[in-house]
């Protein structure tokens, strides 16, 4: 029996392969902590490249986007991230003041918390794909979720779907630490592509 070395059975399984190895590689970038915003600039660069008609070559290509990103997704990084943790240790903070002021201050927290993370990643993919300034990309993150609404609600809704279903079961954690993460972010992808494509020439 011979294989076809062209064949789409062994093309999609050295895919796959890749993209198991491309997100153990993400994994390992993200241990450090500070270099979050890098290797999820990196990540989204590669995946949004193989997206548009499966160009580039996503492990190959990560490292030299991680440096490449490396200083500005970490400035954004810093930027967004900070007053996302803010925002996040509020609404947690409110909702257990137990009354309705502490309800509502929850809920205004909850939801700019959430609005900030957005603008991190979009912040991660204008780094990835556009080579301006630090205040432009700041200023592009802000507006973007809220002048597409509908595509930041598919982008926001991919990472949210992953961690409810690894809190409600548990054993999903090992998609996510195998394929979840570049999986995702390939997905986003074309999301991101679409956004850029009509808003950022």
């Amino acid at each position: 029996m011979q294989i076809d070395p062209n064949g789409k059975t062994l093309q999609g399984v050295t895919t796959f392969l890749a993209f198991v190895a491309l997100n153990l590689l993400y994994l390992v970038c993200c241990i450090p902590i500070v270099t979050v915003g890098a290797a999820t600039s990196a990540l989204y660069e590669v995946t949004i490249r193989y997206s548009d008609d499966e160009s580039g070559h996503p492990l190959k290509d990560f490292f030299p986007a991680f440096g490449r990103n490396a200083a500005r997704a970490s400035l954004l990084s810093l930027f967004l991230l900070v007053p996302f943790a803010l925002l996040a240790f509020s609404a947690v903070f409110w909702w257990f003041n137990q009354n309705a002021l502490g309800a509502a201050g929850a809920v205004i927290a909850a939801l700019a918390a959430v609005y900030v993370f957005m603008a991190w990643m979009y912040a991660m993919a204008l780094v990835s794909w556009f080579d301006a300034g630090l205040r432009q990309t700041l200023k592009n993150s802000l507006l973007l979720p809220g002048a597409e609404p509908a595509r930041t609600f598919g982008i926001i809704l991919i990472p949210v779907a992953l961690l409810c279903i690894t809190l409600l079961f548990p054993p999903f954690v090992v998609i996510l630490a195998t394929v979840g993460f570049s999986v995702g972010a390939y997905a986003t992808a074309f999301l991101f592509r679409s956004v850029f494509a009509r808003h950022i020439s």
